[in-house]
């Protein structure tokens, strides 16, 4: 350890910084993954994605505009902060022994995941300490929904992960300003000073903040993060709401659109407060185009992207929320199809 204090301590460190990127659903975590993929900012990263759900749509969303030459690893197997610990470890030790030098590391961690567990890994593993140095937990912050999240009510003993996320940043992206009234802002700036007195709070619209202030920042402060949580360093079991489950399709065939639409109407209409976030790559009769569609409670937005070409007509479809019905909407949503299978 006396070394390892050297090696930080001199100023000369050349381990490689990791980032974890987390916010709760819907915040705007794929948007700035996807600006740090197609930026021409040099570097070379790794991006290590995470996802809570059955379906893993983001691979898609993520690599859609461009040929990315990082490697993007989707864990389908839980989340980091749960079950994947070790698989964690395992892949960034296979990142840290390859030949070529990595700028950085991106962990993106679900939205339900509570950051804890994986800052925990950099200092609990002996590999990871000596060639990976956590660089700083960056939390993306839905202006519009926040607040409602913070409040929400739990069940005994679960934790509350969108008040964890806050708690753990060393820095708060305030994004999605746009939808919000100034007013609104200082409220939200408020509570959020109340859980975390230290992280600047940088306000954004659609994720655009420069590269350079979300990584190799050299935000993480052991000392801090110890005072606010003196058993940080023990482990603990996680323990999710068990209320929160995701719904995912995958289904090949054509929709059709004016069913989908009245389907995404009906379904915000009457779950929209439970919804979270939906996401999802769908194949809509008469279009050569990919549709991409991303909802966040009650708020949506669609737009077509690049031709299926010669891929299978796949539609990926997730939806996460609290108390969902998911005959009533794996039914509905089957019947949206063109052709009945």
């Amino acid at each position: 350890l006396g070394a390892m204090a050297d090696v930080i301590s001199d100023g000369n460190d050349t381990r490689v910084p990791v980032t974890v990127l987390t916010g709760f659903l819907g915040s705007g975590k794929t948007t700035l993954l996807n600006r740090i993929l197609s930026e021409n900012h040099g570097k070379k990263l790794a991006i290590i994605e995470n996802e809570f759900g059955e379906v893993g749509v983001d691979d898609a969303l993520v690599k859609r505009r461009f040929d990315t030459q990082e490697e993007i690893f989707e864990m389908n197997n839980g989340c980091i902060c749960c079950t994947v610990r070790g698989d964690l470890i395992r892949i960034l030790s296979k990142l840290l022994k390859r030949k070529e030098r990595l700028d950085g590391i991106i962990i993106e961690t679900t939205g339900m995941a509570d950051p804890a567990p994986v800052a925990q890994t950099f200092f609990m593993d002996e590999s990871m300490k000596e060639f990976a140095r956590l660089d700083g937990i960056i939390t993306l912050i839905d202006a519009k929904f926040i607040v409602q999240h913070l409040d929400e009510e739990k069940p005994e003993g679960a934790e509350n992960e969108a008040v964890e996320q806050v708690v753990f940043a060393d820095k708060i992206l305030l994004n999605k300003t746009d939808l919000v009234s100034e007013e609104e802002l200082a409220t939200v700036e408020g509570r959020l000073r109340q859980l975390n007195k230290m992280a600047p709070i940088v306000r954004c619209q659609n994720a655009n903040v420069p590269i350079a202030s979300v990584m190799d920042v050299h935000a993480f402060d052991l000392e801090r993060i110890l005072e606010i949580d003196p058993s940080f360093l023990e482990e603990s079991e996680h323990e999710h709401d068990q209320t929160v489950t995701s719904i995912g399709f995958e289904r090949e065939g054509d929709l059709d659109m004016e069913r989908l639409n009245a389907w995404v109407s009906k379904l915000l209409q009457e779950k929209g407060v439970d919804i979270y976030r939906m996401k999802g790559v769908l194949a809509i009769q008469g279009s050569e185009d990919k549709y991409v569609f991303q909802a966040v409670h009650m708020l949506f937005t669609g737009e077509t992207i690049e031709p299926w070409g010669d891929a299978k007509r796949v539609n990926k479809l997730i939806v996460i929320g609290k108390n969902l019905p998911r005959d009533e909407i794996t039914n509905s949503f089957i019947a949206c199809f063109a052709q009945q299978q």
